[in-house]
């Protein structure tokens, strides 16, 4: 049977025909869709962890239970997990483990964008890289035999591409694991899974021979292949810049890899001898090109292709063009589409979100405000203005703390979401009243994980599979790590917020202040809908409601009469009846729709 499927989707087929009994993940984006695909395949155990370090121990677990396992994770992901990555590397494991990297050439929704293969060849263990869906399955199937026959974690790179474009995939049926003795006791096995210096001294050694061994079997790994064309030129190349490279080059010949570490050195070798000339087309670092070089072999690549952003076909032409590989005819002739004077479209909090206010305050306070990993981090847009920094997940809280440990004169404030605080932002917290910082760290609850597309978290008292479970509540938590100073206040509270947000800036010791409201797309949020509107004889175009930078909220033509300024206007349309602006307007030009 043939289905089209995303990479996502593909890659957690792949994992359930290959029998995976337990995934964990934390949502983010290229990577989500894996899990949420994985967790509706009848036998299996698919959960989202606080954070990716904690999905890798699960899946780490699991194989040690003699269980396949799989964790999904963005490329930043990865980072987090990396603790956890290494040592798996170093004690091998009792069933398959696989561990998916979905990178983000182009940074679609990345602050970042590295290339994960080389963390593979850091921690020694071998690299896989589909270039369509069909084999974003097979390629995690055959993780899995990879990693049992060589006792490693296997690393599957995704690229957002990869991940989110649809292509035919013939299914496969699900194959019932075996289970073996050690799936109903765990190992009692020491030497290869307690690393204490004196064990991982001696595994050491082994992962070196067994990164070798690989590189062996990747000479006849069967998603590695020549293809013969062309003999003039040869490209090296793997993932979706192999199918690029195809459309710009048909006539070439290919060396397409679907193991990009280890690198398969007699195939390269015997590839490189067959052809006049050789060039290496992959998305970011020039991984395989630099090791092609350690080889000795004459090999081009960064030098015509980019190493910063996503390639396309018409980069990959366009470069080649340029480099002389392709002429000037080469190019296709543009098509000149009029599409008129198009708005502007910038990325802004959406009409009813229950940041806004918060950041409407905080801008109004003119205190420095660190930022997170989340909607919220549309806090730096104006009119808001309110973010100053943002790195990565669980950032905020430190940052603040740091700043003002350094002597910072004015009062700091971070902001964090309710997944990200569960993900890295407590032990900054405990960090911020072990420590003893003033700072003032706001935790914007809006009741689901918003920025990856409504993902429960630990305080939505449900888990992925759909299973009550429970509500972790904020307040007591925080109070329980230390916090005296703590209120939690509806979102929409404009005053209470602003009158909560004075005081803790006035105290000496930290405080936190949670706000609390539904994400305004979740059905819950979606209930207060009430369209606003503005009675025009009030409202003398005094431009406050602008300031909180609501979508729904625009200038009229219609100019008051005084002072001409531009009246404001609400698009019933988008207005959801937050009352952000009904609150902020002085003169009470604001109310429901009649």
């Amino acid at each position: 049977m043939i289905q089209l499927l995303s990479g996502n989707e593909a890659v957690a087929r792949g994992a359930w025909e290959a029998g995976v009994t337990v995934a964990s993940a934390y949502p983010g984006t290229p990577s989500t869709e894996i899990l949420e695909t994985l967790a509706r395949f009848p036998k299996v155990y698919a959960e989202w962890a606080p954070n990716e370090k904690v999905a890798v121990d699960v899946a780490i677990g699991a194989a040690y239970a003699g269980r396949r396992s799989l964790a999904a994770m963005k490329h930043v992901g990865l980072n987090v997990a990396a603790d956890a990555f290494m040592y798996v590397a170093e004690t091998g494991v009792e069933a398959g483990i696989v561990i998916v990297s979905a990178d983000d050439p182009g940074m679609h929704s990345s602050q970042n964008e590295q290339d994960n293969r080389t963390l593979a060849k850091f921690a020694r263990v071998p690299c896989l890289e589909p270039s369509d869906s069909q084999e974003a399955k097979d390629l995690t199937i055959a993780a899995f035999g990879l990693s049992e026959r060589f006792d490693t974690p296997v690393l599957l790179r995704l690229t957002t591409r990869i991940c989110h474009s649809t292509t035919a995939v013939e299914l496969g049926e699900w194959v019932e694991p075996a289970l073996p003795e050690a799936a109903q006791k765990f190992p009692r096995n020491p030497a290869k899974y307690v690393m204490v210096p004196g064990n991982a001294r001696k595994r050491h050694p082994v992962i070196e021979q067994r990164i070798l061994d690989i590189a062996e079997f990747a000479e006849t790994f069967p998603y590695n292949r020549i293809e013969s064309g062309d003999k003039s030129l040869g490209i090296i190349t793997a993932g979706i810049a192999y199918q690029y490279a195809r459309e710009v080059f048909p006539q070439a010949s290919f060396l397409h890899l679907g193991m990009t570490w280890p690198l398969p050195e007699k195939m390269i070798r015997k590839f490189a001898a067959s052809v006049d000339r050789v060039i290496v087309i992959e998305e970011l670092d020039a991984f395989i090109e630099e090791a092609v070089k350690l080889m000795g072999i004459p090999v081009e690549g960064k030098s015509i292709f980019p190493i910063i952003g996503e390639l396309d076909p018409g980069v990959v032409r366009e470069s080649a063009i340029h480099a002389g590989l392709l002429p000037e005819s080469a190019r296709p002739p543009l098509v000149k589409v009029d599409a008129g004077t198009l708005p502007a479209r910038p990325p802004v909090l959406c009409p009813g979100c229950p940041h806004r206010s918060t950041f409407y305050i905080l801008n109004k306070l003119k205190v420095p405000v660190n930022g997170d990993i989340g909607c919220y981090t549309l806090g730096l847009v104006p009119p808001l203005n309110a973010i100053h920094s943002c790195g990565c997940m669980g950032a905020s809280i430190g940052v603040a703390h740091g700043a003002m440990k350094a002597g910072s004169p004015e009062r700091h404030v971070a902001v964090i979401g309710d997944s990200t605080f569960f993900h890295t932002g407590i032990p900054a917290l405990i960090n911020v009243v072990y420590n003893q910082s003033p700072v003032v760290t706001v935790i914007m609850d809006n009741r689901i994980t918003g920025m990856t597309g409504h993902q429960e978290n630990p305080a939505t008292g449900r888990t992925l599979q759909g299973k009550e479970a429970v509500e972790i509540e904020f307040e007591p938590l925080v109070r329980a790590i230390g916090v005296k100073h703590v209120k939690t206040v509806e979102a929409f509270q404009v005053e209470e917020i602003e009158k909560t947000l004075k005081e803790f800036i006035s105290l000496d010791e930290p405080s936190v202040l949670i706000t609390r409201e539904p994400c305004a797309l979740l059905p819950e949020g979606r209930k207060r809908w009430v369209s606003l509107e503005v009675i025009s004889d009030k409202c003398n175009g005094c431009s406050l409601c602008f300031r909180i930078g609501c979508p729904a909220i625009l200038k009229s033509d219609e100019l008051d009469e005084r002072y001409q300024r531009p009246k404001a206007l609400i698009d019933s349309g988008l207005c959801t009846g937050c009352e952000i602006c009904a609150q902020v307007c002085p003169r009470d030009a604001i109310t429901f729709r009649s």
